[in-house]
């Protein structure tokens, strides 16, 4: 008689838990098709060709969910079989994690290099008409920045001896004209020192 108050009490917990897992299913959902809708651009800076992480936070979102929801039938249903499934589901869940949170770890300092060398690239060959020149100019104007440590990487780009720095550089584009952004030292006033 005393094993069926913790037994009902594990049901609640593990229900309990099979729902915030559910919620981050949810929330990886969510993430990834912000990032299809809204990072696009960002994204470009990144990768030569259109990055899938969207798509791995959509399909595992998705999995979540339904397993989620998985876990919560078993778990009232109380069914042996599909308590064991859900339990190899979430191991394996926890070393995806696992080696996904290491391999970040690991390989933080060759994201940050591939960053910052996709970026001077893409600096160097801003024409403003290209994908990745508007994923420049979106950085900038949101960032509130200039180049990539200060205005003065643009004069570097071929872009900049045919027309200056780029308009999203200015702090104030009705204070920002052409033949402002062509000199280096006029343009230190009017664009992002950062």
């Amino acid at each position: 008689m005393e094993t069926k108050p913790v037994i009902t009490c594990l049901k609640t917990l593990l229900i309990i838990y099979s729902f915030v897992f559910w919620i981050t299913g949810v929330i990886l959902l969510a993430v990834g098709v912000w990032g299809k809708l809204t990072l696009g651009t960002y994204i470009s800076l990144i990768a030569e060709n259109s990055t899938n992480a969207p798509y791995v936070l959509i399909g595992t979102g998705t999995t979540i969910i339904v397993f989620g929801l998985f876990g919560c039938f078993a778990t009232c249903r109380g069914s042996p079989w599909m308590l064991k499934l859900y339990a190899m589901f979430l191991s394996l869940v926890f070393l995806a994690e696992l080696v996904a949170g290491i391999s970040g770890f690991v390989f933080r300092h060759e994201i940050k290099d591939t960053f910052l060398r996709t970026y001077t690239e893409a600096i160097q060959n801003y024409n403003k008409n290209d994908e990745r020149s508007h994923a420049v100019d979106n950085v900038q104007e949101s960032l509130s920045c200039c180049g990539i440590q200060s205005y003065t990487n643009w004069s570097t780009s071929p872009y900049f001896f045919k027309h200056g720095i780029p308009t999203s550089c200015c702090m104030n584009s009705s204070d920002c004209n052409t033949q402002d952004l062509r000199n280096m030292t006029v343009a230190a006033t009017k664009v992002n020192q950062k």
